[in-house]
């Protein structure tokens, strides 16, 4: 079933859901999140992502409260995450960005709920600063639960870390680093180190690119950045992070939907990679539907699988390109 098909054009009338933005995949409206999860059947998506206000106290614009008491936010939180539990299809995949101190609170949740926990994902946060008698934060939580045991599993690979000034490899690779030439991986030594590293040399290129199965820290994706005003452009999540998670947890032609569109990262990675999607912003969704105009245009944010490295590529309608994981 395509995702357009989910919600009746009655049901978002009486859920004060707003179309902003259709395409054949899916339909973005502009509305309250729990309002859209309400509207959507039972067990009907494949994947969800949620990235909520952190309650930092941000301004998000009109209708959006980031500065509840913690009670507060947590009632609200268990809402949408009830709904986001009721709406998966058995063997879905649940994705939730937050502050680790949030990360816990919905574990804790979710595992009350019968939710099958499977990753902690690490999201590296560099250039951060201590706040008073803590630690300086390094990563963001990226909790990753399942409705039972998974239907859909893709094993996903990053390049090899590599050190910026000599080329060298910087991980041991449990142990095995002593095994490998000091001048980096070449051929001869793929016999000598684990079975989840290979190689690629496709093209014209003149150099091998190394890549290992993903991991529970990932450090290759850019940071959000906390503003006192929340301005979606200067906030987005990275394409490469919700590329990633796609990727990994659906198939083409499945569904996946995120009630906290923001400046539609998950539409556009979910577009790209040919999935079916649906979702819903409160506050200004231009920034979204322009990316997904873009998209539609053949313009697309090119994130080299896991690099980081982000430019601009026009695309000549060769299917192909837009496809990288499936």
């Amino acid at each position: 079933m395509s995702s357009v098909c989910l919600i009746s054009p009655l049901t978002a009338t009486n859920q004060n859901l707003i179309e902003a933005y259709q395409s054949d995949y899916g339909i973005l409206y502009q509305g309250d999140c729990l309002k859209f999860l309400n509207a959507l059947p039972d067990t009907c998506v494949d994947l969800a992502f949620a990235d909520p206000p952190f309650n930092l106290g941000k301004d998000y614009g009109k209708g959006v409260n980031d500065q509840m008491k913690s009670e507060e936010y947590l009632e609200w939180s268990k809402q949408w995450l009830s709904e986001s539990i009721r709406v998966l299809k058995p063997g879905g995949s649940l994705f939730i960005f937050n502050l680790p101190k949030w990360c816990i609170e919905y574990g804790a949740y979710l595992n009350q709920k019968g939710m099958l926990f499977r990753h902690w994902i690490a999201c590296r946060m560099p250039k951060a600063f201590p706040r008073g008698k803590r630690m300086s934060p390094a990563h963001y939580g990226l909790l990753y639960y399942t409705k039972g045991e998974p239907t859909v599993f893709n094993k996903v690979y990053t390049p090899i870390q590599v050190c910026r000034h000599c080329g060298g490899e910087i991980r041991d690779y449990g142990g095995h680093r002593k095994k490998l030439n000091p001048q980096g991986i070449n051929l001869m030594d793929i016999w000598d180190t684990p079975e989840d590293v290979w190689e690629d040399a496709s093209g014209d290129r003149t150099e091998e690119t190394f890549w290992t199965e993903l991991e529970e820290m990932w450090s290759d994706i850019p940071p959000v950045r906390h503003r006192q005003y929340k301005t979606r452009g200067a906030n987005e999540l990275a394409p490469i992070m919700l590329e990633r998670i796609i990727a990994m947890a659906s198939n083409p032609g499945q569904i996946v939907i995120d009630p906290f569109g923001g400046s539609g990262t998950t539409f556009y990675a979910a577009e790209k990679l040919h999935r079916y999607w649906l979702g819903t912003e409160i506050g200004d969704v231009e920034p979204a539907v322009k990316r997904l105009k873009d998209l539609a245009l053949g313009k697309v944010e090119e994130w080299e699988s896991a690099r980081g490295k982000k430019k601009a590529k026009i695309l000549h309608n060769d299917s192909k390109q837009l496809d990288l994981f499936s």
